[in-house]
């Protein structure tokens, strides 16, 4: 489909009315799109880190629940809070290693205590984002990730071992092969209707495996009543924590980060695949979707569970497979959720699911979560510097994983709470790329306002710039025209927005590589300057002066990139020579 081209396959659009029956059909296909993965991660989490089968039962319980309400809140639109779209919710896997340490460490009350200080971290990550986009870049994150997908594998081997001692060795290896193998060959070569339910079906063709080779054990699902609640288990919050509470508490702080920003992507797609004609992204939708999902983070903590998640992937094949977008369709979701979780039969069934099957579940996610930490830092570009930076964190991390090196030279605690791999390896990747960020030539800085009467001062500035430099009177003509219609931009923007008052601009300009690099900062405002660049090609010829504008400032400068924060919006072009 083309950027601004009809989508002919949506039938409802989030606030449009759906019909009952097309409600009721999307959401228990939207459930059923998730509620494997869910439940597994949920499992796999409580099995690998040697749990009670009781935590298991509640943990499945609470987490349909705390999932189910996420995402009523994410179809919600209570002033700012809520994303006000069909969005598909679930527990990430990124937290797997971490919470599977957590507990074997100190137990439920220690996850849940993790877990909620990671909730008030991600609240506070939106505002938090314009200081750390210097920090926290694609190559750091993209490392990381890789990091996260690294340090899962020793407990997917642990859990494809876990077999009976009367089984065959080679058992728990055959049926993770199967599952793994019919859960690829489903996502490759399956139709787009079945592809979404290639994991579920992969899950299956593992279970058959199993019971043929005699290690289902099917007595559990037998013996679970067909409705009930299991008994309140609420770990509780550790108000004392020790030395391994706070050796933790950075892991889970930077996976926060990194799936804070995720979801911030994710509503953007979502956004995007929910309505007929492309539209700019609404960010005042999109930090309601960040406080919904840190809503359900901290409810997560409260009852012990792994956190929740958006899903934009399956959100995108739910919507593209049923045309249905309305956003009442997640509450329905969500009443579904909460009904499921009160039947310990259904939920039974999953949990029940033998875990090398479990296990080739999480090699195939592996699979995926090191696919999307490499397309995170590519799509940035693949320069020198961000690969050897990425190569190094990811070999240190790694190494630090196998050997704490700093345990053996550091006294405890320090030793323990700087030598993860996570740690290190993401430490290493912000100190090398603060680094390149530092040693880079200093930019000149000038500090105006919002307003026309400020352009003679900033073409003033930029020509003097342009004279710093050594650029000819062509060359420093076209860094005066881009700097003029990236004002004219965002100060269009501004009036668009309705507010009077004047904005505080801060312009920077870098020589970088021969080029310059002009960056606008600006309050911001509800148009995503970025997103209407990338409609400009199939748009009719309009005399709307600030669409003149982003069509100008795309002629003068090389590469255009807007990033938008909460209450922050930076422009930044480069000019080529």
């Amino acid at each position: 489909m083309a950027p601004n081209a009809s989508n002919s396959a949506i039938r409802y659009e989030p606030d449009e009315k759906c019909p009952p029956l097309m409600l009721i059909g999307t959401a228990i296909q939207a459930v059923t799109l998730v509620l494997a993965m869910t439940i597994l991660i949920v499992a796999i989490t409580v099995r690998a880190s040697g749990q009670e089968d009781r935590l298991l039962i509640w943990a499945s319980f609470a987490t349909l629940v705390v999932v189910g309400i996420t995402m009523a809140l994410q179809a919600s639109k209570i002033g700012r809070f809520g994303g006000g779209h069909l969005i598909v919710c679930g527990v990430t896997p990124n937290y797997i290693a971490i919470s599977i340490i957590a507990l074997a460490e100190g137990g439920p009350s220690m996850l849940a205590s993790l877990i909620v200080v990671s909730a008030v971290f991600y609240y506070a990550v939106a505002t938090w984002l314009p200081l750390l986009r210097r920090i926290i870049t694609p190559t750091v994150a993209g490392t990381v990730l890789m990091l996260i997908a690294a340090l899962i594998i020793p407990f997917a081997l642990k859990l494809i071992r876990d077999t009976p001692e009367t089984a065959h060795p080679s058992t728990g290896t055959a049926v993770a092969a199967v599952t793994v193998f019919a859960t690829i060959a489903l996502a490759l070569r399956s139709p787009s209707l079945v592809r979404p339910w290639a994991i579920s079906l992969g899950i299956i063709a593992g279970c058959v495996t199993a019971a043929f080779l005699g290690i289902y054990e099917i007595q559990p699902l037998l013996s679970a009543p067909w409705f009930g609640v299991p008994d309140l288990d609420l770990p509780g919050l550790d108000l004392v924590p020790g030395w391994s509470f706070w050796a933790l508490v950075p892991l889970f702080l930077i996976v926060t980060l990194l799936q804070a920003i995720k979801n911030i992507s994710d509503g953007m797609i979502v956004q995007r695949i929910s309505r007929r004609n492309a539209q700019a992204t609404d960010f005042r939708l999109i930090q309601g979707s960040i406080y919904a999902n840190g809503t359900g983070i901290l409810m997560s903590g409260v009852a012990g569970t792994p956190p929740t998640s958006t899903y934009s992937s399956l959100t995108v094949a739910l919507v593209n497979v049923t045309g249905n977008a309305a956003r009442a369709t997640g509450y329905a979701a969500a009443v579904v959720l909460v009904l499921l979780a009160l039947f310990p039969k259904v939920t039974g069934a999953l949990i029940t699911i033998p875990s090398p099957v479990m296990g080739g579940f999480l090699i195939f996610a592996i699979g995926l979560l090191l696919i999307e930490g490499i397309q995170t830092f590519v799509r940035s570009g693949l320069d020198p510097q961000k690969s050897l930076i990425a190569g190094l964190s990811f070999a240190v991390g790694l190494a630090m994983h196998q050997y704490n090196l700093l345990a053996d030279f550091l006294p405890d605690p320090w030793g323990i709470v700087l030598g993860n791999g996570i740690t290190i390896g993401a430490a290493t990747a912000i100190v090398l790329t603060t680094f390149v960020d530092l040693s880079r030539p200093r930019p000149r800085r000038l500090e105006t306002i919002l307003e026309s009467s400020a352009l003679r001062e900033i073409d003033e500035f930029l020509k003097s710039v342009s004279t710093d430099m050594g650029w000819q009177t062509e060359e420093t003509q076209g860094l005066r025209s881009a700097g003029e219609e990236a004002f004219a931009v965002l100060s269009s923007a501004h009036s668009e927005q309705g507010d009077d008052n004047s904005s505080r601009l801060v312009i920077s300009v870098r020589a970088e590589n021969g080029n310059a690099e002009l960056e606008f900062t600006a309050v911001s405002n509800e148009a995503n300057i970025e997103d209407r660049l990338a409609y400009l090609e199939d748009e009719p010829e309009i005399v709307d002066p600030s669409e003149v504008s982003l069509r100008l400032l795309r002629h003068y400068g090389s590469s255009v990139k807007h990033q938008k924060y909460q209450n922050v919006d930076i422009l930044t072009v480069t000019v080529a020579r």
